[in-house]
């Protein structure tokens, strides 16, 4: 109780209490040194004993009052439709400059398409902005500049990765890059299934904590939300690829669809308190990604021609989109295993 009394004092809940010890690394058979049979028995104890939040004394005239709810059914209802339709804003931006793009081809010089495209990318990238700050995409100040600037790169990467490659095999780069509109547009309509997977994960792995009575028991439900949640995001976000493609011309969603996997895992862990490893996550894919063309042109000096072997032989085997797919995809992987660690303790879910 002295050890942990702070935590208890301003606790507002035995489950605030039981998560934070967990936080501290106590477990269930820490719990039962104190004769109690799992880390929720003991936050209750505590929670009741331990001055604080649960014995102060009400203020006279509100102390046989009902506790007013201030988010009410209809509220929530109000404040998913919002942060939902915030969400829609990045698609419906890239998909009305693609629109106008294809009416405007041979109608507009190409100093006024330029200016279609530029602002269309604008205006996608600032409702990216709004979807990301409030809702259940929301990192509440946790996310790093790094974390940005590798996502930044990771979508640059989407759009003219690939013809940077084509052009560094082939002996470039030279002249301009062809563009790849598929990922991003698939990408951006994807943000708010996004969401609401994200939505539910929570709100799920809430329940899950409130009926909980052990630690591993709430692991368990939890592990099988998140890799639910997750699969559903990439069904959903390969069927939008595969949309974009035909609309676009675009190719295999593979790598494009791993990005978007490694792009949700990233934000769920830096939403739930876990910003470095997202941050790790990211980076280790804008590594593979830049070290594709590189060993490529360094394999172009003397002695060095095997440093290009791998990637000449992956490119020859699955095409330019398997270096995407593949730092994607392990990358998604790993974020996938720290997630399965992080996002099953108690203490990932007290602060949402």
């Amino acid at each position: 109780m002295h050890r942990h009394r702070e935590l208890c004092e301003r606790a507002v809940d035995s489950l605030e209490i039981a998560a934070g010890l967990e936080a501290h690394g106590v477990t269930d058979r820490t719990a039962a040194r104190y004769r109690h049979r799992d880390v929720f028995s003991l936050a209750e104890e505590l929670f009741a004993r331990v001055p604080g939040m649960a014995g102060e004394p009400a203020a006279p005239g509100t102390a046989q009052e009902p506790v007013v709810v201030l988010s009410t059914a209809a509220g929530d209802i109000q404040t998913r439709a919002a942060w939902s339709l915030r969400a829609l804003l990045p698609g419906a931006a890239c998909l009305a400059t693609l629109v106008s793009l294809r009416l405007t081809d041979g109608v507009l010089g190409g100093e006024a398409r330029l200016a279609i495209g530029s602002g269309g990318a604008l205006l996608a990238f600032i409702g990216l902005a709004l979807a990301l700050r409030n809702g259940p995409l929301s990192t509440d100040g946790r996310a790093t500049g790094a974390a940005n600037l590798y996502g930044c790169w990771l979508l640059g990467y989407a759009l003219y990765g690939e013809a940077l490659l084509h052009q560094v095999l082939s002996g470039g780069p030279e002249g301009p890059w062809a563009i790849t509109p598929a990922p991003l547009l698939g990408l951006a309509v994807a943000v708010a299934p996004a969401a609401w997977c994200a939505h539910l994960f929570s709100v799920h792995a809430h329940h899950k904590l409130n009926g909980s009575r052990a630690l591993e028991e709430f692991a368990a439900g939890v592990r099988p939300l998140l890799f639910g949640a997750v699969a559903f995001f990439l069904c959903v976000v390969t069927g939008l690829l595969y949309l974009a493609g035909l609309g676009t011309g675009g190719g295999a969603p593979v790598g494009a669809a791993g990005l978007g996997v490694l792009l949700l895992l990233a934000r769920l862990l830096t939403v739930h308190g876990f910003p470095g490893p997202a941050a790790t996550g990211l980076a280790a894919a804008c590594a593979v990604e830049a070290a594709a063309p590189a060993l490529v042109l360094a394999g172009r000096l003397p002695g060095l021609h095997p440093v290009a072997r791998p990637v000449d032989a992956l490119v020859a085997a699955a095409g330019a989109g398997a270096v995407p797919a593949v730092a994607c995809g392990a990358a998604a992987l790993g974020l996938l295993t720290t997630a399965t660690v992080a996002l099953s303790r108690a203490s990932a879910h007290t602060a949402d």
